[in-house]
């Protein structure tokens, strides 16, 4: 699911990679620039707020750097200088579909945010989702994508960033060395949410292979004790019956449940069987023709 996801295999909505401090997602990201600068249809703009435009460039795809456009807001980001090409106070949809529309118009415009933590410092998480939904669905934009450093931002602030991405990475080191981990989560158009988590290196050229996936060696163990936990363990009764109170029990007629052979001695009684028998005396009043005489109805 991740080469699918940076191949833009299915195009359209807004990409987040999440990184921390541990591992940088920014080698992840112009993986991305560089397969979307191979498609000759599309355009990619790119405002870019923690790297310069050298060291942007730097690996990326030269015969296809003219439909690269670097907006830089690298070198005076608070627009403390007159001539600022770009400034964190500029990222609203007005200014940045204002950028857009000076240079020639594509078929497919990729926007690519390095990075949304610099811009989180400056504005309400609240308004950067604005923005990043307009843009999502303004038209102008065919795929957003973004770069989150989230051991920078409480939980919430993550998680409504998170929630507007039709597909988020997370990229962490792999504990034995072998590369990197990528959680990849991708939202369907049905709504359904896909996952995988898998094992990636990066290259020189900015190629990313899939190694294998990635699996959890203390799960499964950790799993089968916690299964394995008897709740009635350090109780103060028994509820557990040994075999031969089990085998007692299974014995034991229950006295609402009829055999066989008491069934039929209810319905067909033997000569033995008791009767009742009632003679009436000299004082019993009772007429044959009216035996509810003496009621007084």
């Amino acid at each position: 699911m991740l080469l699918e996801v940076l191949q833009g295999t299915e195009a359209g909505g807004f990409i987040l990679i999440q990184d921390t401090v541990k591992y940088s997602g920014r080698q992840l990201l112009k993986s991305y620039l560089n397969t979307a600068l191979k498609r000759e249809e599309e355009i990619v703009h790119v405002l870019g707020f923690e790297t310069s435009e050298d060291e942007l460039r730097d690996g990326l795809d030269k015969t296809s750097a003219q439909r690269l456009h670097f907006h830089n807001a690298y070198s005076d980001p608070l627009g403390w200088t007159a001539n600022s090409p770009f400034t964190v106070h500029q990222f609203t949809v007005e200014d940045i579909s204002t950028l857009l529309k000076q240079t020639p118009q594509a078929k497919a415009v990729t926007l690519v945010i390095d990075s949304l933590s610099w811009i989180l410092r400056h504005h309400p998480p609240a308004v950067i989702c604005q923005t990043l939904q307009a843009l999502k669905k303004g038209g102008a934009v065919r795929t957003v994508v973004g770069l989150l450093h989230t051991d920078m931002h409480q939980r919430g602030t993550v998680g409504s960033i998170r929630h507007l991405a039709s597909a988020h990475i997370t990229v962490a080191p792999e504990t034995r060395g072998m590369g990197a981990v990528a959680k990849t989560t991708r939202r369907t158009k049905s709504g359904k949410l896909m996952q995988d988590e898998q094992i990636f290196s990066i290259n020189e050229e900015l190629s990313v292979t899939v190694q294998s996936k990635h699996s959890h060696p203390g799960r499964s163990h950790n799993n089968t004790d916690e299964s394995e936990v008897d709740p009635t363990a350090n109780l103060t009764f028994n509820l557990r019956l040994s075999d031969t109170e089990r085998e007692a029990k299974e014995k034991l007629a229950l006295p609402f449940v009829f055999s066989k052979e008491k069934k039929s001695a209810l319905l067909h009684p033997g000569p033995g069987s008791g009767r009742i028998l009632y003679e009436p005396d000299a004082n019993d009043d009772y007429d044959q023709e009216d035996p509810d005489d003496d009621l007084d109805v």
